[in-house]
């Protein structure tokens, strides 16, 4: 049985947004048992839950929405605080867009390391998969089964020499999330960029904050893993099923999917009462009997 945890002091950031490119501030604070995570946009007073209910659209990012108040690409942080254990949180924000800093969860987790975590005197549920449920559309897909721990078989594939076809084994276990996945940056193509800024998308994205793959290879001066385009998908997987609410007990199979894809699995899922139920045993057993602590993936490339 674990407890919910929320930060022991403030922390916080400022950076401009990837689509939006307004320079926004950010501020992580502790919050009571059963807060959940929310979004606070101080710039106009209005807070809005990280939950399904409030999933607005996903359009290249995930965009939440309350009261007629949206807060846009939340699931690098999102990925952060539930990969670390974060349950309780207040975010504020002074504009419509979390900022995209360096692409990638790092300076997220970082950031949840300064603040430490506090436990609160509440116990943590898990959310645990009892029956499979599966989305499919055209060749993408992805499915939710059950796993003693929670588990990531992805598989991505482009039509681009550089992205023919990668996979990544995951699971929850130890604290390799912020080593293995955290750092792994959000990526486009060249070719889609004009298309992208001419649709007010992508306007603060640059080779600081995005892998840019151009027809013979990566703009950037190298990848931080080779694998890491399949790996940043894991982690937008990660922040989408954070909408969920609960850490999930199961295992996540997508094949070539994404945020719309991700979200759909979520509420399939939650409308589907026999698939799971929430338990405060989640019992992650691993080699020699020892239980697995929540939080963190160690990857195994396929």
């Amino acid at each position: 049985m674990a407890y919910r945890r929320t930060l022991r002091r403030d922390v916080g950031c400022t950076g401009i947004g990837l689509h939006t490119g307004r320079l926004t501030r950010l501020h992580l604070c502790p919050a009571p048992a059963e807060h959940g995570v929310r979004f606070r946009r101080v710039d106009v007073g209005v807070e809005i839950p990280a939950s399904l209910e409030n999933l607005a659209h996903l359009d290249h990012a995930t965009t939440l929405q309350h009261q007629g108040v949206t807060v846009s690409t939340v699931e690098h942080l999102l990925a952060a605080l539930r990969a670390l254990g974060v349950d309780d949180v207040l975010i504020e924000i002074d504009g419509p867009e979390i900022p995209i800093l360096d692409g990638s969860a790092a300076p997220f987790v970082i950031l949840i390391h300064e603040a430490g975590l506090k436990p609160l005197p509440a116990v943590r549920q898990y959310l645990k998969v009892l029956e499979p449920v599966e989305v499919v559309r055209g060749g993408k897909s992805a499915r939710l089964s059950p796993s003693d721990h929670f588990r990531v078989s992805y598989t991505i594939g482009f039509d681009h020499p550089l992205l023919r076809h990668q996979a990544i084994e995951c699971r929850v276990a130890g604290d390799s999330f912020a080593e293995e996945i955290a750092p792994a940056r959000t990526f486009g193509f060249l070719r889609d960029v004009e298309l992208l800024r001419r649709a007010g998308l992508a306007l603060g994205g640059s080779l600081d904050n995005a892998i840019v793959i151009g027809e013979t290879g990566v703009l950037n001066n190298k990848l931080r893993f080779e694998d890491e385009f399949v790996r940043h998908k894991v982690l937008d997987a990660i922040g989408d099923l954070a909408l969920l609410g609960h850490p999930v007990v199961g295992h996540l199979e997508a094949q070539r999917a994404g945020h719309a894809l991700h979200a759909a699995l979520a509420q399939k899922l939650i409308l589907t009462p026999q698939a799971w139920t929430l338990v405060t045993h989640p019992q992650l057993p691993l080699a020699g009997g020892a239980l697995a602590p929540t939080g963190a993936l160690e990857p195994q490339t396929t």
